[in-house]
C-alpha cells in the first residue's frame, strides 16, 4: 500500500501542474477567439484532468481514513486499479489539449485531429500496452527481471 501511495505522490504534482496550465489558458486573449469546438475540447480536457487527479488521490485518502491497521489485499488491488484507471482520462485530457494547442497554432482541423490521435496512441502505447505486453511476456516465459534477464 505504501508503494501505491508513493506512486501517487510521484504522479500527482505533474497532473496538478498540468491542471494549473490548463486553467491559466482560459484567461488568455487568444482563448476567447477560439471556435466553440476548440473551447469545448479544452473544457472537456480540463474535466478529464480533474477526474485523473481524483483517481490518483483516492488511494491515499482512503488509506488515511481507513487506517493502516485495515490494509487488505482488496484495498491494495482497488488502489492499484484506481491509479491505472487514472491514465485513461489523463491520456484523453492531454490529447484534447494537444488538439487545442495545435489548432491555435495552425488553424488546421485535420492537423489538430492527427496530433490528438498521435498523442493518444503514444500515451496509451507507453502507459498501457507496453507494460501489458511485457507482463504477458514475463508470465509466458516464467521469468522476469529478477531472474537475471535484461
Amino acid at each position: 500500500m505504501r508503494d501505491i501511495i508513493e506512486e501517487a505522490r510521484v504522479i500527482l504534482p505533474g497532473v496538478q501542474a498540468l491542471f494549473g496550465f490548463q486553467t491559466i489558458a482560459v484567461f488568455s486573449e487568444r482563448f476567447g477567439g477560439l471556435p466553440a469546438f476548440a473551447v469545448t475540447c479544452h473544457l472537456v480536457s480540463l474535466a478529464m484532468v480533474i477526474l485523473a487527479v481524483a483517481l490518483v488521490m483516492t488511494p491515499a485518502i482512503y488509506y488515511r481514513i481507513v487506517g493502516p491497521a485495515y490494509v487488505s489485499r482488496r484495498m491494495i488491488k482497488r488502489s492499484a486499479a484506481l491509479l491505472r484507471s487514472a491514465l485513461w482520462p489523463l491520456a484523453a485530457g492531454l490529447a484534447l489539449d494537444m488538439f487545442t494547442v495545435i489548432f491555435v497554432a495552425t488553424r488546421k482541423l485535420d492537423v489538430s485531429i492527427a496530433g490528438a490521435l498521435a498523442t493518444v496512441f503514444v500515451l496509451v502505447g507507453l502507459w498501457l500496452a507496453f507494460p501489458w505486453f511485457e507482463r504477458k511476456r514475463c508470465r509466458e516465459s516464467n521469468s522476469g527481471y529478477l531472474s537475471g534477464e535484461t
